[in-house]
């Protein structure tokens, strides 16, 4: 039996959960949020608590346990206490700054790059050098971050750029430099 499938989900007070012909509905004081699964799957609410079963052991049904599962953990959390992904910005005149709700980034480009969010994501700028993205959807929270991210990857050889807080970047070495010889003739 999977592992992680046959783990029980803890649903904090306050937050309601339905499954029902193939889609998980979870509200909660953040927001609501659904997730289709398959409706071979069984989704339960025993004593405040989501289990998730399997109808048998063929491999179709062992591959979605655990992926069921964890895509109800989410949303669960996700409801109740929501997914923030901080990212911070490396380089000479880097930064960030909000305009209404959108994120204006000044990475070294000629022009400022407005980055507008998608509905349920929400941007924070704590410092001109962070960015906070945060929303109930793990899934989009994680996309969004991604996608400004890619706006300035971390540079390979200076390490310049946007990156995850904590993100170790592997710089390259660089030119060896000269070694004072002109050469062969």
């Amino acid at each position: 039996m999977s592992r992680i499938g046959k783990q029980p989900i803890a649903v904090p007070s306050g937050v309601t959960a339905n499954a029902h012909n193939g889609v998980f509905t979870v509200k909660g004081p953040k927001g609501e949020l659904t997730v289709p699964y398959n409706p071979a799957l069984n989704i339960s609410n025993e004593n405040g608590q989501l289990l998730v079963t399997r109808p048998s052991d063929r491999q179709e049904h062992r591959a979605l346990h655990g992926l069921t599962r964890t895509l109800v953990a989410n949303a669960v959390k996700g409801v109740s206490d929501g997914y923030t992904i901080n990212l911070e910005l490396r380089g000479v005149g880097y930064r960030a700054r909000l305009a209404g709700k959108n994120l204006e980034l000044t990475i070294g480009y000629s022009h400022p790059v407005v980055i507008e969010p998608p509905a349920g994501v929400t941007f924070t700028v704590p410092e001109p050098t962070r960015i906070d993205v945060s929303g109930i959807d793990k899934q989009l929270v994680g996309q969004v971050a991604a996608n400004v991210r890619k706006v300035r990857k971390p540079d390979a050889y200076h390490g310049k750029g946007v990156r995850f807080v904590g993100e170790q970047i592997a710089l390259k070495a660089g030119k060896a430099g000269a070694t004072g010889g002109k050469g062969k003739k």
